[in-house]
């Protein structure tokens, strides 16, 4: 029985879990990220200044590990999912899709003849440089590379349903603070207009038979998007997951420092002056 490609699992509203990358674009992370649980990771352009050549550096370090690279670019032109995806990457995320029109042309972009209008160059990153019959070549393509579209504007949220309609758009991607900014509630992920935008998102990808992706910051956030409905998680951010794991360390050493102290700096002995001498 052929695996399922992790497009045909996302749309099939399986549990797809991953990582997104903002800071740490080093040799290592994708084994690291592989190590630690992730079926793909998604590298970040639009607020990271990431470029093309060290985004293919990632992709590289991808290949043979069993982890899928896929991208976020800075905007829908054709250029930016194109070229993504001619470097390597296996997905893409769009960032604030607001219309119908706009999700049919990152379709077209995204896809081969006769399914879109993307241009072909055949043995390069991309395919990982084999030889091949480029109508195979087409079709594991269009098969498997994964098209996302972030809902997070007032716009988006209001063609959601349309957006959610388009041949071509796999995963419905709620970008939660530039949601709650657009709807002029910026940060208030509690708030009921936020709360009823994330429903509507989930009933549009469930009937268009989409995934349905979010980037939980923490353990708690990812339990809750689960239960909500969504199933293409990835947690982030990686600078602040590091930092957050260094301070818990810190934390625990602060306070041991305190109770061996009595929690006070007047019981710690003040060295001697022949003691610091010595020193």
């Amino acid at each position: 029985m052929a695996r399922k490609s992790l497009r045909q699992r996302v749309m099939a509203g399986e549990p797809v879990l991953g990582s997104m990358v903002f800071e740490f674009f080093s040799p290592g992370i994708a084994q690291l990220m592989k190590l630690a649980g992730c079926e793909y990771i998604i590298y970040d352009m639009e607020h990271t200044g990431l470029g093309f050549e060290t985004f293919k550096g990632q992709v590289a370090a991808c290949r043979g590990l069993g982890v899928q690279p896929m991208v976020r670019v800075p905007r829908s032109d054709y250029h930016f999912p194109a070229r993504a995806l001619d470097v390597g990457a296996k997905g893409v995320m769009i960032p604030m899709v607001e219309s119908a029109e706009q999700a049919h042309a990152i379709a077209e972009a995204t896809r081969y003849p006769p399914l879109g209008r993307r241009g072909a160059a055949f043995s390069f990153s991309h395919d990982d440089y084999l030889a091949g019959a480029p109508a195979d070549k087409i079709r594991a393509a269009n098969s498997d590379n994964l098209v996302i579209a972030q809902i997070e504007t007032e716009r988006g949220l209001a063609a959601v349903e349309e957006i959610a309609a388009v041949d071509g758009i796999d995963v419905l991607w709620v970008g939660h603070f530039d949601l709650t900014n657009f709807l002029g509630i910026p940060g208030q992920f509690d708030h009921p207009d936020y709360l009823a935008g994330l429903d509507r998102v989930v009933a549009a990808g469930r009937k268009a038979g989409k995934g349905l992706g979010f980037m939980p910051a923490d353990g708690a956030w990812a339990a809750q998007y689960a239960e909500i409905g969504f199933n293409m998680l990835a947690v982030g951010t990686d600078h602040g997951i590091l930092m957050s794991g260094v301070r818990a360390i810190l934390d625990e050493v602060k306070a041991g420092a305190g109770r061996a102290t009595g929690g006070t700096a007047a019981t710690a002995k003040t060295p001697s002056r022949k003691s610091k001498a010595r020193s």
